[in-house]
């Protein structure tokens, strides 16, 4: 049986002695982080070479491809991570960044017990939950391995023709500046996909920054996806990392997980394809 999505601070406290409990920093050059401040037992992953893909180029695949799949398998096995692991990840993002990419790996990997922590790191420091800076010991190699993602994925050509079709919902999770094509600070060129509606991640989250309740999100999303099946949404945001918050939001309203486009706008605004504004 999966686990929810979400863990608060609070109940994670109460099990951090569980034996099978894997506690996972994910971060986006944040190793600084870390060695300053983590949840003590903690293992630091890194998003652009644990679970990335080093792109050659961002035509093909975006800024943070998905690793070929017998790699991210030794990234699980060299945690120690079996099929009886309890997973908890967190970032200093409120899981806008890397843990909930993470998490959607490891549930696409076919892990059932996965959690993000609510609020990421400040939460548990506010909460009290032991913190260290030193890294705990290497654990022993687990066994857990999988043959193929779990939870669908569309390509650029997918996209593509998914933008001439009136059953087919894509999102843009960005936010609504770089949606609109006034700005753009990490990719070459502003803009989105033609026929994308925005609905930017934050619109997940509560004034506090963790998640809003599971049903203001499932009335939230309901209204969003209103007239369209799962099958024919597709979820992205700049190179697939963000696209993940809103994924994770999802399952955590209760609805069925829609298609990631891995490759996003990193992808999609280099390969010569048609961009709309909204100057």
């Amino acid at each position: 049986m999966k686990a929810s999505p979400i863990i608060n601070a609070d109940e994670l406290a109460k099990i951090l002695k569980a034996p099978e409990l894997i506690i996972l920093h994910a971060g986006n050059n944040a190793r600084n982080i870390y060695d300053t401040q983590h949840i003590t037992n903690a293992y630091y992953l890194e998003l652009n070479t644990d679970f990335s893909e080093v792109p050659e180029d961002y035509k093909n695949g975006g800024r943070h491809p998905l690793p070929a799949i017998n790699d991210f398998i030794k990234i699980i096995q060299k945690l120690g991570i079996t099929q009886d692991s309890y997973i908890v990840i967190y970032d200093d993002k409120n899981a806008a960044n890397a843990a909930a990419r993470l998490w959607w790996m490891l549930r696409a990997a076919g892990l059932e017990k996965v959690q993000v922590l609510n609020g990421g790191l400040q939460a548990a420091i506010n909460y009290g939950v032991q913190t260290d800076t030193q890294a705990p010991l290497v654990p022993a190699s687990g066994d857990y391995t999988f043959t193929d993602w779990q939870f669908p994925t569309v390509n650029i050509q997918e996209v593509e023709q998914a933008t001439l079709q009136k059953d087919k919902l894509i999102i843009d999770v960005r936010e609504t500046p770089r949606y609109n094509g006034e700005t753009e600070p990490i990719d070459a060129i502003a803009g989105h996909i033609p026929n994308a509606q925005n609905a930017p991640f934050a619109n997940n989250l509560a004034k506090d920054g963790t998640y809003k309740d599971p049903e203001e999100l499932k009335q939230y999303f309901s209204e969003l996806f209103s007239g369209y099946k799962p099958e024919n949404i597709i979820i992205h945001c700049g190179s697939g990392v963000t696209a993940c918050h809103t994924l994770l939001a999802i399952d955590y309203a209760g609805l069925n997980i829609p298609n990631l486009y891995v490759g996003s706008w990193s992808e999609w605004s280099r390969n010569n394809k048609l961009i709309a504004t909204n100057e």
